[in-house]
């Protein structure tokens, strides 16, 4: 099959190539997928990059495959494995608890039956890739860690990204206020997602401002957290996402752990965004996609050999909703 491999870490356009490799064959549980769409996330491009550099001692370059999510059909299944059957058109995920061996840039994955649902036939296997790891953190921030409703204020600080897009959707349509923080060049495709109001980062700082909220979704980690917690409401919750593109990530583990700790010691209310597989979570996504209340914001979709700009345009920090790679027919 084709995939894309990684020879050692550094830049994408560097250490990523497209080569023929071995079909991956599915063991007991597991789900061989043809793949039809992926897409390109945050762990994806940290994992090329090996930074910061204390990531190498855990995670293996030479002759790895990247990516996580899935959108693809049955191509043959593992001993058993019930519910799914060849040619069934699906989609999930290999990160968490199902994460094991090749990923997902590729013609084909292995991953276990259980981090597969089906896919619904009016989702489009590009939208479906779009929604998998983005879909599922959005969803875990705004409906599990801080539920969004009628009444509820909620500002997304880095809203136009993969996240960012999903989690105002869903928080509109669950009958939120949002406030989006993004970049100028960004602004008028937050309010058409459904923004109350479209903050444009280089000209306001939200955290000096006189409004306040009750939950922040933080998906840049750009002002240090004790900052941020200044524009929550008396018992609001912070939710950091990511580790920031500010500073290097060092400095975004350092903020993490600065919210974390700040938490703890009562300054404010620190939720963790779990945005791990969980089959009731993308089925949630996929109705929204379904009823049309939620649709993926794609900046660009590459075909497989071009994997390497695909991760690269990640790597810059710098895409409109969500990156995806499709394998064709």
């Amino acid at each position: 099959m084709k995939a894309v491999v990684q020879d050692r870490f550094g830049p994408p356009e560097q250490v990523l190539r497209l080569t023929d490799t071995d079909r991956p064959e599915p063991g007991p549980g597991e789900v061989l997928v043809r793949l039809r769409a992926t897409s390109v996330n945050t762990p994806d491009w940290i994992a090329v990059a090996g930074v910061p550099y204390v990531l190498r001692l855990s995670t293996r370059a030479k002759g790895a495959i990247r990516g996580t999510d899935i959108a693809g059909t049955v191509e043959a299944l593992g001993d058993g494995v019930t519910g799914l059957a060849v040619g069934d058109a699906v989609f999930g995920s290999k990160w968490g608890k199902g994460f094991t061996g090749a990923g997902t840039f590729a013609e084909y994955t292995v991953t276990t039956a259980a981090q597969l649902i089906p896919k619904p036939e009016s989702i489009s296997f590009t939208d479906a890739a779009a929604a998998v790891m983005s879909g599922l953190t959005a969803h875990a921030a705004v409906v599990d860690a801080f539920p969004t409703g009628p009444g509820t204020r909620l500002l997304v600080n880095g809203a136009s990204g993969g996240v960012g897009t999903f989690a105002i959707q869903i928080a509109k349509h669950r009958g939120a206020h949002v406030t989006a923080v993004c970049g100028p060049g960004n602004l008028d495709l937050v309010k058409e997602l459904g923004a109350d109001r479209a903050i444009d980062y280089t000209a306001t700082d939200f955290t000096t401002e006189p409004d306040r909220y009750d939950a922040i979704l933080d998906n840049v980690l750009n002002h240090p957290p004790r900052r941020a917690f200044r524009a929550l409401a008396p018992g609001g919750v912070y939710l950091p996402n990511s580790i920031g593109n500010s500073g290097g990530l060092l400095a975004g583990l350092a903020k993490m752990a600065s919210a974390t700790l700040l938490g703890a010691m009562g300054r404010a209310t620190v939720r963790t965004v779990d945005g791990n597989f969980t089959p009731e979570r993308l089925a949630a996504v996929a109705a929204l996609l379904e009823t049309g209340a939620v649709t993926p914001v794609i900046d660009r979709v590459y075909p497989l050999e071009e994997t390497a700009a695909a991760v690269a345009h990640m790597y810059s920090h710098r895409a409109r909703g969500n990156i995806v790679i499709e394998m064709g027919d």
